[in-house]
């Protein structure tokens, strides 16, 4: 079964850590001739969180924390914008200029593409998702993505130049999306994505609501989002989290590269190139060519429970930081993983026979160390990738940042 690894980076994770209320982030909206825009759409990245300019193009975004924000600005004939604004003590007031999409503006000649719609199933497949809740979501404009499959290097990357629209029937959120980059490779089947998302609630009736109400819970705990949250707090193993580590092993059944290649180099001298199928060569290279494949460094599992209190460091205010150099191998307690994830999604980690279907999910360190805010948010989401059950959960199963549990597990 073919093992997906996942590195999402939701620029959403940037988000609160502080403690100060009621700053705010206000500006204006202009075009680059300096003149102001009325009712453009201004967000977010990770809340619900939205206004619209007014006559002057003048907008507030209020009741804010101090933390760190991307600002999202939508009007239409433009292009989406993103500002990072960092509140820390006092509120703060940007000026956002807004460039012509021309894109949109001009007749636009669209090369036939046969494979199109593979391509956009592949997207919503890793992009979106395979979980149940993925199934309720719909991507409700998919010509607005830019696709491109490069066969000589096996990348599929898909960007687009204005807001992606999903309705996720699950959750009951309607997602607006500034996909900033996509890309899977064939050949490794690491999935890399990056976006800034606003929520906004779903109408229905008191029965959808309750229901949205439930899913959301469902989709909130054992999530990343959860986990950071809770080993900000110093709490994981009180809201049901158990932290091991997969520490690396130099593979002693694997002789070094040099000596693979010199046998294999020497068996097809030998021969004059031409391997006779059923000889002695032929057989040895086999052998050779299997050794080469074995993984250079092998992983065992530490059962020892790592502490958080040996893990996480505070070196700045509202930041802490947790810098390990073996994976976190991560289990969430309080839920089980489906069959359906089991047999079919391709992320499910391998565990020991006396450990139960609990949800389990690694966390593998690429750029150092990573830093992280009271609500959950990642500072650096470009530190790590994730596989297994978080690999898992995309889109269809995110939360906004400032997301508040009605059982406070």
């Amino acid at each position: 079964m073919v093992k997906y690894l996942s590195a999402i980076f939701l620029l959403l994770l940037l988000s609160v850590g502080g403690y100060a209320q009621n700053l705010t982030i206000s500006g204006v909206v202009k075009d680059k001739r300096g003149e102001t825009m009325p009712g453009a759409g201004v967000y977010l990245s990770g809340y619900k969180t939205a206004t619209v300019t007014n006559n002057d193009g003048k907008f507030v975004l209020g009741n804010l924390k101090a933390g760190n924000y991307n600002v999202l600005v939508e009007m239409m004939g433009y292009l989406p914008f993103t500002k990072n604004v960092i509140l820390a003590d006092k509120s703060a007031s940007i000026e956002i200029i807004l460039d012509e999409n021309t894109i949109q503006l001009r007749e636009v000649v669209i090369r036939v593409d046969p494979n199109r719609q593979k391509y956009i199933n592949l997207f919503k497949e890793f992009f979106i998702g395979k979980t149940p809740n993925a199934k309720k979501c719909k991507l409700l404009n998919p010509q607005a993505l830019n696709i491109d499959y490069d066969g000589n290097k096996g990348l599929l990357t898909v960007k687009s130049n204005e807001f992606l629209v999903i309705e996720n029937k699950a959750l009951g959120y309607r997602l607006k999306y500034l996909l900033q980059y996509f890309e899977y490779n064939y050949n490794s089947h690491i999935i890399y994505y990056s976006g800034l998302p606003n929520f906004e609630d779903l109408k229905g009736s008191k029965s959808k609501k309750k229901e949205w109400i439930k899913n959301r819970e469902i989709a909130y705990y054992g999530s990343a989002q959860h986990f950071f949250k809770s080993l900000y707090q110093g709490k994981t193993k009180e809201k049901g989290f158990v932290i091991n580590k997969l520490v690396k092993l130099k593979n002693t059944n694997r002789p070094t590269d040099s000596l693979i290649n010199t046998n294999i180099k020497r068996l097809i001298k030998r021969q004059g190139g031409i391997i006779r199928l059923g000889s002695a060569e032929s057989d040895s290279l086999t052998y050779w060519s299997n050794i080469k494949k074995l993984p250079k460094q092998i992983s065992t599992l530490n059962r020892g429970e790592v502490l958080t209190d040996t893990l996480v460091k505070q070196y700045y205010k509202n930041l802490k930081t947790v810098n390990f150099e073996d994976d976190l191998y991560v289990i969430y307690t309080r839920e089980q993983e489906t069959n359906e994830y089991t047999n079919t999604s391709g992320n499910a980690i391998s565990r020991p026979l006396d450990i139960p279907n609990h949800q389990i999910s690694i966390v593998h360190p690429l750029e150092g160390a990573v830093h992280f805010y009271a609500s959950g948010g990642i500072y650096q989401p470009k530190s790590f990738i994730y596989e297994g059950f978080w690999a898992y959960e995309k889109i269809a199963d995110l939360v906004p940042m400032d997301y508040i549990s009605l059982q406070r597990k």
